[in-house]
């Protein structure tokens, strides 16, 4: 512990004060990083749908409704800081910080030891595998329904040990607040099996959970042909061959620290690290589940594996702390060496590989926006590769002109392969009042 004076800094707290600063060490980055295509939207229906009076209509969007949580962060967000980038990503690192807090947290309480906890939250603090959740802001959602999700399993687990009585009503709110946040938190009721398995007595008080999470799912289902995920090219499916993409995103999960890990575990076995591989293995499965039914790619996009990654931390945490104990005092340094191999690893692959990439992601409404802002009249645009929507958005949001500014080729409002066939090096040139001006993205 630190003293000042005749005051000590307790350690629970430079604890926490440690995972904070190696939760926002990979994503400092972020902070200069420009608006992405879908985050126009998101701040768009936080506009709509964030304030009080946007509540009612929220309730009967079938979509965005699991999803409001983050719309009125959104919303409030914007209220309070403005149209920036700076304050979105703040406040998605601020919740990846509290999320690593909630894993160190459950850890605890699972009994797997303050050391194995601290380990596993450190690494889910800088595991460059979830990135995306919180270097997109559209992936808010992500961030929200872990943060929920985490807090009702961690009041559940307090519930099971305490039996006082207000964890219980607690741990129902997060859960609702969970599944408002995005449909995967119906994943916590077998979660809370999970953790309760060797307490069978408890699975009882389950039942409010699975009742809650098989209503909210039958009314999505209800509501499918007016879902947007179910009527548009294919986002999702009961007939996707889920075992495809559940097995590719688990063996793209355990690479390859993973897979280290569990090596270290067959050689150096302990009764402890068995049953937390064991927990953690089932997790992952579980909290692949909900999206291994997408369409679109036959595995799970990054951001969606930001709850399972919590399950790949703490096998990670389990190996790394047998390893640990093979060089105690006064022989440490390849313990040492190991934790700022992870740490540079994963946050200098966030930082050179993952930063260009959402750069590159950006670029398309940057030139767009800048285009628009040097020309005089309205902008011919063909070739855009995201959504009309966001086009129109961008400019809306960062010039203030309106829609009309634009003015769509032929060849649609996103990239198709007739873009191929045309010259895509075209010079940008600000065109002058009442003519037009084409912008080749």
């Amino acid at each position: 512990m630190l003293s000042r004076g005749r005051r000590v800094l307790p350690l629970w707290i430079l604890t926490l004060l440690l995972l904070a600063g190696l939760a926002v060490l990979p994503y400092v980055v972020v902070l200069g990083q420009p608006f992405i295509a879908d985050d126009y939207v998101q701040i768009a229906l936080g506009r709509q749908y964030g304030p009080v009076s946007g509540w009612t209509a929220l309730a009967s969007d079938i979509l965005y409704r699991a999803r409001a949580t983050s719309l009125v962060l959104t919303y409030w967000t914007e209220r309070l800081f403005g149209f920036s980038p700076l304050p979105f990503y703040a406040t998605a690192i601020l919740l990846h910080v509290l999320n690593t807090w909630l894993v160190f947290a459950l850890g605890l309480r699972l009994g797997i030891g303050r050391r194995m906890a601290l380990c596993a939250a450190a690494f889910f603090a800088v595991y460059e595998g979830h990135q995306e959740a919180v270097m997109w802001y559209a992936s808010l959602p992500e961030l929200l329904v872990f943060f929920f999700s985490f807090s009702a399993l961690l009041l559940w687990s307090l519930w099971l040990s305490s039996r006082r009585v207000w964890y219980y009503p607690a741990a129902l709110i997060c859960f609702c607040l969970a599944l408002i946040s995005k449909e995967s938190a119906v994943v916590v009721v077998p979660l809370m099996f999970l953790t309760a398995w060797k307490k069978r007595p408890a699975w009882l008080w389950v039942a409010p959970f699975a009742v809650l999470a098989m209503g909210y799912a039958g009314m999505t289902f209800a509501g499918h042909d007016r879902h947007l995920h179910f009527n548009d090219a294919g986002t999702f499916s009961l007939a996707a061959p889920f075992w495809i993409t559940l097995s590719n995103s688990y063996a793209r999960l355990m690479w390859f620290w993973g897979l280290l890990s569990l090596l270290a575990l067959l050689v150096w076995r302990t009764a402890r690290s068995h049953r937390v591989v064991a927990f953690a293995a089932v997790w992952i499965v579980i909290a692949f589940l909900p999206y291994s039914f997408l369409t679109y790619m036959p595995r799970v996009p990054s951001r969606h594996t930001y709850l399972a990654s919590a399950g790949l931390a703490w096998m990670v945490g389990a190996g790394l702390l047998v390893f640990c104990r093979r060089f105690e005092r006064p022989n440490r340094w390849p313990a040492y060496a190991l934790a700022a191999i992870i740490l540079v690893h994963n946050c200098g692959y966030i930082w050179v590989k993952k930063r260009a990439q959402f750069l590159e992601r950006a670029a398309p409404t940057e030139v767009l926006v800048d285009f628009v802002r040097q020309a005089g009249g309205p902008v011919r645009v063909r070739c855009f590769p995201y959504a009309r929507e966001v086009a129109e958005l961008a400019v809306q949001m960062r010039l203030g002109k309106p829609p009309v500014s634009l003015v769509w080729a032929e060849t649609g409002s996103r990239f198709s392969p007739a873009c191929l066939e045309e010259d895509r090096a075209l010079p940008l040139e600000a065109s002058g009042p009442g003519s037009s001006a084409e912008a080749a993205n």
